[in-house]
């Protein structure tokens, strides 16, 4: 609303001194105003930025000529305080010094990492007084800014730091900012709009004269204004009749089209050199004015006719309509010459980017000299996490490339930046379109390896692996293709495509996979694209599938393939799981626009071959039934992963193969490092996919409420980034989790959000990892014949409903559920698969699944306790083998009551009561509890496990603490700031009833 008057505005101007209260108290928020151009949020905006006092204010408005800039907005935003940074942790440091351009970005960049360097440059601007951010003409700002603004957006509540953002009311905004809370501007009433008319002009208007004009504008303010300065006195007091028509809508505009063709053409040539440039920068513009022979004091007419305010640091017009009005007046001779002259002065300031696309405003037809500058402001964009934005830089360029091939190259860089950036659909659209150019073999396999990971990561996992083989036909010696299509295979639970490919690796040329000497593969080895993460089938029940993920591999070319390995690691029974990992989003590996992938058939041996072949080729074989040639292969290849690894995808891989090794203890152990490698590389892009793994290992090493936590970020940033398949996969742990501690509702709900995802895309392994947990909850609930049927049901699932890795997994409580259902001859058929599973099985928690399932169906009680103490022993010294000692514990407990050996039954059930309540498993708990009052031993009610207290927040942060991470490294690895770790440990401290971080390592040492 223009002028200093807000008139009618209470319950906006409540809203925004709510939030300015909260800024001063430490209570950060957000706040979005929103309504149509005119109505009145940039004066809300400056009102609220001259009542923020002693809090500080940052400001930015986004200009729609600099929409395309990478980080522009932000840049505007940031620049008074970019000398804090160095209080950042370094990732996030170096992360905002490159997107900024106050220092090359680090080799691998992504929007998450900046964005959490953002969140926490804010919290430290806000020291002492707070901190309050006013962007205004959001809906202009660049799409990079735009995401790490919402980001921080979300996690405010932890810090002085309030954002106030203006913008139109467009579809697409309330979609962008659905999440944060709003305030819709509408026009002002008759009185309102009364009491402003007599601010702006010193005329009372009539009471007449302010309902026609109310009515004729809808209130909005700038029209109000604009047609106010359009009467007379007389007309607006009502001595004088009111002209009629209105000079409303497009005369208004006419009204600025006027005034603009009464200047002089100097000025209006400086005015479009103005409007075109977007930031109001007087150096620019005064510089590209001279190379059109346009004196600086052209200025001055504007300023006089109220069109423009100009000022040694920036030429403002007075209101969006007057520049779009300067540009409809220019012919296109006249825009182009102004572009070129900005270009000019771009250049010569060292401006490549702007100079960039200046260019492309000026180019007419085909030009490859502005589409190679265009591309290269693309990578520039890409390397500081602008992936969004480098997408429609590429777009650009392509449309302005005159060779086919350079045009079909540019689009498919378009799809990996898009897809990197969260745009899944634009990235589905620069691939169609870079498909009608593209005729060279290498490209099209590329921009299949594309469609299948795009697929892979959010759409239909059988038509993903469809996809991957039939590239694989194409270029039949590309081994990624293979590792991509196995990933795809396992997350369908499609073991015969299984076994196809470890028939087509063994046929591959070069080293043999009986020699996996080398190592994992060496990441700089990889080509750039969006690499695989192959999904095992060897993993507990809850094993979603998919193979571990390489965080490096992921940002870079939608088309890599050896990288992620689908690490079994899903059990939410305790079983081997295999580690859902996706392999790399398709995002992951496109980071690079201008790389061209070699010939796929053409592709020399790398490092890391030999390991993958081996892995490949096992689980093959291991698909096909030949386990006397599977187990060697992925025993020589996990011999060959070093200790010292620090190769997420390479790790993934390992879970995998132990995974289908049933050695479920070292699945979950490789798995965790991948976890824990890929915060430490701030990969933030691959963690939604790493973090399916990391979260399935802490799950089968029995640590559920830390299973939690990571599935619970893991969805929150699958969510952000556009990766529903991966969304599913933390969904089905998150309801496993739920089942364990007896959250029926949860669990439901949880399970049957990720079923409806994983069933139209054919997701067999997070299908049954859902269905998994639905039978766990009837389980532990006592319900034995619901559960005997579900998971009956379960095994027997074909490809895309279930996975034979969650038959596996779940193949114990089978027995379990069979057995207390009464159903002897099934319980037996699940001992004997499980049995021909776990043959080759070094893992003690094996052997001791085996043990306890054999107890099950034993003759006599005698044989039955025989067969669980085995079981204990095996499970002794085992730190992650909680879940399973609590659960044989119990067992053992009730046969030792049942044979009359009541005091020795009474300490194994006090041993599984106490277990069960430190792991949350409330109804185990019950359980054990009865069974204890049967053997004549009186207990309390169950006693809630103190980590239960905490949030899954508070939980992964006092997991970091305890391991002896300081604030600033817990900020790099969460990507949160500092101050919102230490706010957290504040609230985490009295929950625990401790008061220091020594108390922490040892109350959460005892928990592990």
């Amino acid at each position: 609303m223009p002028g200093d008057a807000i008139a009618g505005r209470q319950a906006e101007l409540a809203a925004v001194t709510a939030l300015l209260d909260g800024v001063r108290s430490g209570t950060g928020g957000a706040l979005v105003v929103r309504g149509e151009p005119g109505v009145g949020k940039s004066a809300l905006l400056r009102h609220a930025a001259g009542r923020t006092a002693p809090a500080r204010v940052l400001r930015a408005t986004g200009a729609e000529p600099e929409s395309g800039l990478a980080f522009a907005a932000l840049h505007q935003l940031l620049r008074p305080v970019a000398g804090l940074t160095d209080a950042l942790p370094e990732p996030q440091r170096d992360a905002v010094h490159g997107a900024l351009g106050l220092a090359a970005p680090p080799a691998e960049s992504d929007r998450f990492l900046v964005a959490a360097g953002v969140l926490s440059l804010l919290e430290e601007a806000s020291r002492p007084h707070g901190l309050l951010c006013v962007v205004d003409d959001f809906h202009w700002a660049d799409r990079a800014s735009a995401d790490a603004l919402l980001f921080a957006a979300r996690r405010l509540e932890a810090g002085a730091v309030g954002l106030l953002i203006a913008t139109r009311d467009t579809p697409a905004t309330r979609h962008i900012l659905r999440d944060l809370p709003q305030r819709p501007l509408a026009g002002l009433d008759t009185g309102a709009a009364a009491t402003a008319l007599a601010s702006w002009t010193g005329t009372e208007p009539s009471p007449r004269a302010a309902a026609r004009l109310t009515e004729a504008t809808g209130g909005n303010p700038l029209a109000l204004r604009e047609t106010a300065e359009l009467l007379t006195p007389g007309q607006l007091s009502g001595r004088e009749p009111l002209p009629d028509p209105l000079p409303l809508g497009d005369r208004i505009a006419a009204a600025y089209e006027d005034r603009l063709a009464a200047l002089p053409d100097a000025t209006r040539r400086m005015l479009l050199v103005a409007a075109l440039d977007g930031r109001g920068d007087p150096g620019a513009i005064l510089a590209a004015a001279a190379r059109l022979d346009v004196p600086g004091h052209a200025l001055e007419p504007a300023e006089a006719a109220g069109l423009i305010e100009a000022g040694p640091t920036a030429i403002t017009f007075r209101h969006p309509l007057v520049r779009s009005a300067v540009q409809a007046a220019a012919g296109p001779p006249e825009r182009r010459a102004a572009h070129e002259a900005l270009a000019a002065a771009h250049g010569d300031a060292g401006e490549a980017d702007r100079r960039a696309a200046h260019l492309a405003a000026a180019a007419v037809g085909p030009d490859e000299t502005v589409a190679a500058a265009l591309s290269a402001a693309a990578e520039r964009a890409r390397a500081r996490g602008g992936h969004a934005d480098a997408a429609d830089v590429l777009t650009r360029a392509a449309q302005l490339s005159p060779e086919p091939h350079a045009r079909a190259r540019r689009l498919t860089d378009a799809a990996t930046a898009a897809w990197l950036g969260g745009r899944p659909g634009q990235a589905h659209s620069a691939l169609a379109a870079a498909h009608e150019h593209a005729t060279d073999p290498a490209l099209l396999t590329e921009l299949a390896q594309l469609r299948g990971r795009f697929a892979l990561n959010s759409g239909d996992a059988a038509d993903a692996l469809r996809i991957f083989l039939d590239a694989a036909d194409r270029a039949p010696g590309r081994l990624a293709l293979l590792a991509d299509a196995a990933e795809a295979a396992a997350c369908v639970g499609d073991t015969e495509a299984g076994a196809l490919i470890g028939r087509r690796v063994d046929a591959l040329p070069g080293a043999g996979p009986e020699e996996p000497g080398g190592g994992p593969e060496d990441p700089a080895s990889r080509p750039e694209q969006p690499a695989s993460r192959p999904e095992q089938p060897g993993a507990g029940p809850e094993e979603p599938g998919g193979g571990p993920e390489d965080p490096a591999s992921r940002p870079e070319q939608p088309a890599s393939v050896t990288e992620q390995p689908a690490s079994g690691l899903e059990q939410p029974g305790g079983g081997p799981e295999q580690p859902d990992v996706r392999p790399e989003d398709p995002a992951s590996r496109l980071e690079q626009p201008g790389a061209v992938t070699e010939h796929p058939g053409a592709r020399s041996e790398q490092p890391g071959d030999a390991f993958l072949r081996a892995v490949l080729a096992g689980c093959g074989a291991l698909e096909a039934g030949d386990r006397d040639r599977g187990v060697p292969l992925l025993r020589s290849a996990l011999a060959a992963v070093e200790d010292t690894a620090d190769d997420a995808a390479a790790l993934l891989w390992a879970a995998a193969a132990a995974s289908l090794l049933g050695e479920s203890d070292a699945a979950a152990g490789y798995g965790a490092r991948a976890g824990s490698v890929a915060r430490m590389s701030s990969l933030a892009g691959t963690l939604p996919v790493v973090l399916e793994n990391a979260a399935t290992a802490e799950r089968m090493n029995s640590r559920f409420a830390h299973s939690e936590a990571l599935s619970t970020e893991g969805l929150a940033l699958a969510r952000e980034a556009g990766l529903t398949n991966s969304a599913a996969a933390h969904l089905a742990n998150l309801a496993v989790c739920a089942a364990v501690r007896g959250q029926e509702d949860l669990c439901r709900t949880r399970a049957q959000e990720a079923l409806a995802i994983a069933i139209p895309h054919r997701l067999g392994l997070r299908a049954g990892v859902a269905s998994y947990a639905l039978g766990m909850l009837d389980l532990g609930l006592g319900r034995f014949d619901l559960a005997h049927r579900r998971l009956t049901a379960l095994a027997a699932a074909g490809p895309g409903a279930g996975s034979p890795v969650v038959a596996w997994g779940s193949a114990a409580d089978r027995v379990e559920a069979a057995a207390a259902a009464g159903d002897e001859p099934a319980a037996r058929g699940a001992l004997a698969f499980l049995e021909q599973w776990s043959a080759h099985a070094a893992s003690g928690r094996e052997r001791a699944r085996l043990a306890r399932c054999r107890a099950l169906v034993a003759a006599d009680d005698g044989e039955a306790v025989t067969r669980l103490e085995e079981a204990l022993h095996h499970l002794a010294g085992d730190p992650g083998a909680a879940w399973d000692q609590a659960r044989t514990a119990l067992l053992l407990g009730e046969r030792l009551r049942r044979a009359r050996r009541i005091a020795e039954a009474r300490d194994r059930l006090r041993d599984a009561v106490e277990a069960f309540r430190r792991l949350g498993a409330g109804p185990w708990e019950q359980r054990a509890r009865g069974e204890l009052r049967a053997a004549g031993e009186s207990t309390g009610p169950a006693g809630p496990d103190a980590l239960a207290a905490l949030t899954p927040q508070e939980l992964r942060i006092a997991r970091l603490v305890a391991d002896g991470a300081s604030n600033k490294d817990v900020a790099a690895r969460l990507f949160l700031s500092p101050r919102t770790v230490e706010y957290h440990l504040y609230k985490v401290y009295p929950k625990l009833g401790i008061s220091s971080r020594a108390d922490l390592v040892r109350l959460l040492g005892r928990d592990r």
